[in-house]
Parts: structure tokens; C-alpha cells; sequence
């Protein structure tokens, strides 16, 4: 089966670009009419990438999925018929190109989970590993409705993080033009002002006129210095693994925001680990699972080294207070958890905990973000002020009348 390109019509006559699977022209036409669309032109793609013209699935999407299919094999749908529904339901023609895929691959005698791990870019391997636990359990209406209430909550905290950013990168653009405009055009016209004054000016209004100065002459390096800085850093990191391995670390480290990233990647970890520990997979197989959906190296090299320990003989507890992930408090919950033989319950009260401490933290930062952009911007305004109007001031109060 090949990944073919295609130009198609739906049924309101809109072209339609993507790419998909299929054996051959005709197959292509077949797949594409099951989606409600008429195939114009056709060829195999030079590219290998299973991703539908190079877009993400949204996870908005992804959540339907799951909530969609927990309802159907709860009521004993077959697994066929569920995705056949869900493909004619959605909306994202590109989703709908992955579901139609799913479905083709099902028919061809595959499980649920095969086919989820063809589309790799789509489902991660954490998801897949927890549906295929969920078919040989038994359990996969609670794998998927579980997969849901993920999903949900990393999506609220996504739209947590997008409104506690927009206001700072607000304030943040106003401090950043009104800079630019005093510096470049406002100072200027008064330094010759200051300077015929003749007398002598004081030392933070040879400062301002220095920094005006550098950025009337250097403007466009100022602009481009951050996003150069942004490419260099992450050319630095996808070359050199001891560099990316430092800029993790750094984050985790930066003041305010370190601490709320941690808790949010622990959270994420916990959460993952219960669910497929309930689902019956190995703890072995579940740190070496998640290790990947953690996304910082250093933390990621930690429950590593806690794999480890564990694989040579040590409990979850103390294979955890090694490695320094978790604090006291959740050191315990591990703990009781491991002696009473409910760790996914453990796990679960980790992830609360954690949840809890991430819409605290947010939103102590939210409150302390917006007085402190404030502060920044009557600084610099102040600065301006004092360094211009000082030195007028000062001849006015000497003039004799």
C-alpha cells in the first residue's frame, strides 16, 4: 500500500488537497467517495510521511475520538462500525483521512491498537500501548473514557497557559514599541535641546543618549537579536544533545516558571503511569512508556535511572526518593499506595495533587505578572522623564528673573 497524493471535490464543490493510503488509483477513488469525496487527479507521494498534508490533528479531535468510541464499545458496538460513524461525523478533513485509514486497516484484520500505531504522528505510544491493553483486558471502554478525561485536562491547562500568556506578551509588545519610539524618534529631537543647553549633563542623560544613539544606529539588530537568538539556541539543541539536555534543565530552573513546568510534566507522568497500570501493563513497561511523553531530558533521564533501579530489585518508593522526583508528601502517597496493592490509586491522588498545586502556582504568576510589567514600563517612562526633563529643569531653576 502506497501514500498517494490527490485533488478531489466534496460535496459542496470546494477543492479538496491531502494524501492517503491506498493501493492503486481506483482504490484511491473507492476510499475517497467512502469520505464523500470525487477524486480529480491522483499519484503515488514522493514523501513517506503518514502526517495529511503535513497539519496536526487538533486535540479537540482526538478527545471526540476517544468519548465517541467508549460510548460505542460500551454498548457493544463493533469497533468497525464505531469509526465508520465517527468518520462521516467529523469535520477535519484530514482526521477524517486518518479515521478512513483506521477503518481500512481494521477491515484487513488488524486490531485497534495496529492500526492506531501505523498513524504514529496521531496516537502516541503511550496511547497505543493503553488501547492495546485495553483489548487484551477487556477494559477498553475505560481505557478510552480514562484517554478522554486526559485529553480534557491537558487541553484546559493548554487554554490555561494561552490566557496567562496574553497578557504579558500584551503589556510586553506595548513596553517594546514604546521603547522603540522613545528611543529612536523622541530622544533624539531632545538631545540637541540638552545639548545646546550648555551646560553639563548629568550622568544618566549621557546614558539615555548612548542607548538612543546605539538604537538609531543599530535598530535592526535590536529587532533581531531575540529571534536570532530563538533559532540559534534550537540549531544549538538539535545539534548537540549536551546542549539541549542544558536548556531543559535551565527551564526547569527558571524562577516562577520552572516549578509550575515540573509540576505540570509529574502531573502528566502520574496521570499516564495509573492509567496503564490499570489497564494491567508492567511498571517496568509503563516508566519506559511514559518516558517519552515527559518531554525534558533531564527528567526523562531520571525516571530512567528509575526504571533501572526498579528492573534490579528496588521498590517504586525507593527507586523514586533515589531519584529525587517527587517530594515528601508524595513519597507517602507512593508508598501507602505500593503496600496496600493500589498503586493506580496512588498515582491518580499524585496527579490531583499536582493538578492542584498547577492552578494555584498559575495562578499566583498570573498575579504577580501583571504589576510587574506595570513596574517595567512606568521604570522606563520614569527613566526617560528624569533623564530629559532633569537637565530643563535644572536651567530653568538658575535663570534669574
Amino acid at each position: 500500500m502506497a501514500l498517494y497524493t490527490y485533488k478531489a471535490i466534496d460535496a459542496h464543490g470546494k477543492s479538496v488537497l491531502g494524501r492517503v493510503d491506498a493501493v492503486n488509483l481506483f482504490d484511491l477513488e473507492q476510499r475517497l467517495a467512502r469520505m464523500g469525496l470525487d477524486l480529480v487527479t491522483g499519484a503515488p507521494s514522493a514523501q513517506k510521511s503518514r502526517l495529511i498534508a503535513g497539519a496536526r490533528v487538533k486535540r479537540p479531535d482526538l478527545i471526540n475520538f476517544c468519548f465517541h468510541l467508549e460510548q460505542l464499545a460500551g454498548a457493544g458496538v463493533p469497533i468497525v462500525e464505531g469509526l465508520v460513524d465517527l468518520r462521516d461525523s467529523i469535520d477535519s478533513l484530514r482526521f477524517r483521512e486518518v479515521v478512513s485509514g483506521l477503518v481500512e486497516t481494521i477491515e484487513g484484520g488488524k486490531s485497534l491498537s495496529q492500526a492506531l500505531a501505523e498513524y504514529p504522528e496521531v496516537f502516541s505510544k503511550v496511547f497505543v500501548s493503553l488501547v492495546r491493553s485495553g483489548e487484551q483486558t477487556g477494559k477498553l471502554p475505560d481505557v478510552l473514557k480514562a484517554l478522554a478525561e486526559t485529553l480534557k485536562w491537558e487541553d484546559e491547562l493548554a487554554a490555561q497557559t494561552k490566557k496567562i500568556l496574553m497578557y504579558p506578551l500584551f503589556v510586553g509588545s506595548i513596553v517594546i514599541v514604546v521603547t522603540l519610539f522613545l528611543m529612536i524618534y523622541l530622544v533624539p529631537q531632545m538631545t540637541g535641546f540638552i545639548r545646546n543647553m550648555g551646560q553639563e549633563i548629568p550622568l544618566q542623560t549621557r546614558i539615555l543618549i548612548h542607548v538612543s544613539d546605539f538604537f538609531v544606529g543599530y535598530w535592526w539588530a535590536v529587532i533581531a537579536a531575540p529571534f536570532a537568538a530563538w533559532f540559534g539556541i534550537k540549531a544549538a539543541a538539535r545539534a548537540n544533545p549536551a546542549v539541549a539536555y542544558a536548556i531543559d534543565d535551565l527551564t526547569l530552573r527558571v524562577p516562577a516558571v520552572g516549578p509550575i513546568l515540573r509540576k505540570i510534566i509529574l502531573s502528566r507522568f502520574a496521570s499516564s503511569f495509573a492509567m496503564m497500570y490499570g489497564s494491567g501493563i508492567t511498571v517496568l513497561d509503563a516508566i519506559r512508556s511514559t518516558e517519552e511523553i515527559v518531554g525534558n531530558r533531564p527528567l526523562e533521564s531520571a525516571l530512567r535511572t528509575a526504571g533501572q533501579q526498579i528492573a534490579e530489585g528496588k521498590n517504586l518508593t525507593a527507586a523514586f526518593t533515589d531519584v529525587g522526583l517527587f517530594p515528601p508528601l508524595v513519597i507517602r502517597m507512593l508508598r501507602i499506595g505500593e503496600n496496600t496493592g493500589a498503586l493506580d490509586r496512588a498515582l491518580l491522588n499524585v496527579s490531583y495533587f499536582y493538578n492542584r498545586e498547577v492552578r494555584e502556582s498559575i495562578g499566583k504568576v498570573q498575579a504577580m505578572i501583571e504589576p510587574a510589567m506595570t513596574l517595567v514600563l512606568g521604570a522606563i517612562l520614569g527613566w526617560v522623564m528624569l533623564s530629559v526633563l532633569g537637565p530643563v529643569y535644572d536651567t530653568i531653576s538658575k535663570m534669574k528673573f
